[in-house]
């Protein structure tokens, strides 16, 4: 499994003494020798401030569980490490990165930002990267992550992390070169060798891919996400009855490991088993303990309505989860529930309701983190001018498209230039527009729906064997994703009936 959230930031510690600053265990501190002459050589690992013994165990726990992708165990661990030491600032930070609950979320961001004034150097920058991003500040957040690497250059977590975080917002080329610089640290920090393999995944490298899950998986022999891990990559190379194996196996390592039960639905879905993958879903369901995953695995159990073109099904399950996700205050999921039934809704009026449910979803509690609330706003932004242009309003469209476009300028969060460049290629390609449609296009070719209007105007500008390439891109992508679905046909005629969540 890959941290399919926001990345964290996340550091060991060990502690010596009252309240100060104190070093990850293992790592060298000053020599006496070093002393005498003056000279104090760096730190290997960031300092953390804690004066709990029984906090700093809790953080040390919920950090090895982090790492090996036990998520919710490490949400729970730092929750308490917070109890134990309500000043443990880098505690309250990682709580709020890896929480899936918005309101508290938002608590312990506040709450690690007061902190911060008392906490070491690294912990302040610790505090800002993670506040400032999800303030939707990315350039004052980068900037704190670029020091906070600068100012640990040994410490193999950090490269680890800050590659795990860029991998979120696309930063793949970044990534790649952190992950290298971990293992030139530790030829054997698992972590690093399990996201690699997910970068060559993502090139479609998977003899490289796989060779790095080989290794991965010898070292933790007893631990479920490399089989996970081996699992999705091979779902990932259209490989699924592997996949189906390596998921049976994380479960038989431990059987509560959910993103495993939900691996095994996402492939029957992909096999076109959709009778089956419900089945699956609805026992993950069942067996997680996070609401907001709750809710996407309920999404996902719903998409395989849309595969088999049962819109009526599709609406029903869609509409329960955003009445739920409201009443429960999760906005984001609440949105993420509505736009998904305007993506494909058969009449446009119909998905430009939905969508402005979604977009005044997103304002309920004001808990969401900024950045979540814009990426999600830039997709309901690109959806509704689609259904603009096609509905024959290109004004009103024009006007979404500068709405996006200025979100797009004022951040530089990946999410959201990639729905950028992908809705003003669209909307050149809908002006007939297909020469300049195409280096737009280009920019957000990891959407399907995006790669299928790519490979027409590669074809509308002569550009035959770009075309070519680009449909045998979509044939080999293998994702459970609604936007796959539709590119790959399963969206209705225009000529459908309103589906039965709107009346």
């Amino acid at each position: 499994m890959l941290r399919k959230f926001s990345a964290l930031m996340v550091v060991s510690i060990c502690l010596l003494g009252d309240r100060f600053a104190v070093a990850h265990e293992g790592h060298d501190l000053p020599s006496k020798s070093a002393k005498a002459k003056g000279k104090t050589p760096p730190v290997k690992a960031m300092p953390l401030t804690t004066s709990s013994i029984k906090a700093r165990d809790l953080y040390q726990r919920a950090l090895q569980d982090y790492e090996l992708l036990y998520l919710e165990r490490a949400t729970i661990g730092w929750r308490a490490a917070t109890k134990e030491d309500p000043q443990f600032a880098a505690a309250f930070a990682l709580l709020a990165m890896n929480s899936r609950d918005p309101e508290e979320a938002r608590n312990a961001r506040e709450q690690s930002k007061t902190l911060a004034a008392k906490a070491s150097p690294g912990e302040k920058l610790l505090v800002r990267w993670i506040a400032t991003t999800q303030e939707g500040n990315f350039l004052e957040g980068i900037a704190a992550m670029n020091d906070m690497i600068a100012m640990f250059p040994r410490d193999k977590h950090v490269y680890y992390l800050v590659a795990n975080w860029l991998m979120g917002v696309q930063g793949h080329e970044q990534a790649h070169h952190l992950l290298h610089k971990a293992l030139d640290i530790d030829a054997e920090f698992a972590p690093a060798l399990n996201n690699l393999a997910y970068l060559h995944a993502h090139d479609r490298e998977f003899g490289e891919a796989l060779e790095s899950m080989d290794r991965y998986a010898a070292l933790l022999p007893k631990e479920p996400n490399p089989q996970d891990s081996y699992g999705e990559i091979l779902r990932m190379a259209g490989l699924f009855d592997q996949a189906l194996e390596h998921y049976r196996a994380a479960l038989k390592i431990d059987a509560s490991f959910n993103t495993s039960q939900v691996g095994i639905a996402d492939t029957y879905t992909l096999m076109g088993d959709q009778a089956r993958a419900r089945e699956e879903y609805d026992k993950a369901v069942a067996n997680e303990p996070n609401s907001a995953n709750r809710f996407d695995y309920r999404m996902q159990k719903a998409i395989t309505w849309v595969r088999e073109q049962n819109y009526v099904e599709a609406d029903r399950e869609l509409w329960r989860i955003s009445v739920e996700a409201h009443s429960q205050s999760y906005e984001l999921q609440e949105a993420q529930a509505l736009r998904r039934m305007a993506q494909y809704a058969a009449e446009d009026k119909q998905a430009l309701t939905r969508l402005a449910s979604a977009e005044d979803a997103l304002t309920h509690r004001q808990n969401l983190a900024a950045f979540e609330r814009d990426e999600e706003r830039a997709r309901i932004l690109r959806v509704r001018a689609t259904r603009l242009f096609q509905s024959g309003q290109p004004d009103a469209a024009q006007s979404v498209l500068t709405q996006l476009g200025q979100l797009a300028s004022d951040n530089r969060d990946r999410v959201i230039q990639e729905c950028w460049h992908g809705a003003a290629g669209e909307a050149l390609a809908a002006k007939g527009n297909f020469k300049e449609a195409v280096p737009e296009l280009e920019e957000d070719q990891d959407d399907p729906e995006t790669l299928v209007l790519l490979a027409r105007a590669y074809k509308e500008t002569g550009a035959i064997d770009k075309s070519r390439a680009a449909e045998d891109q979509l044939k080999a992508t293998h994702s459970a994703s609604l936007e796959q679905a539709l590119a790959q046909g399963a969206a209705p005629e225009k000529i459908a009936p309103p589906p039965v969540a709107a009346k």
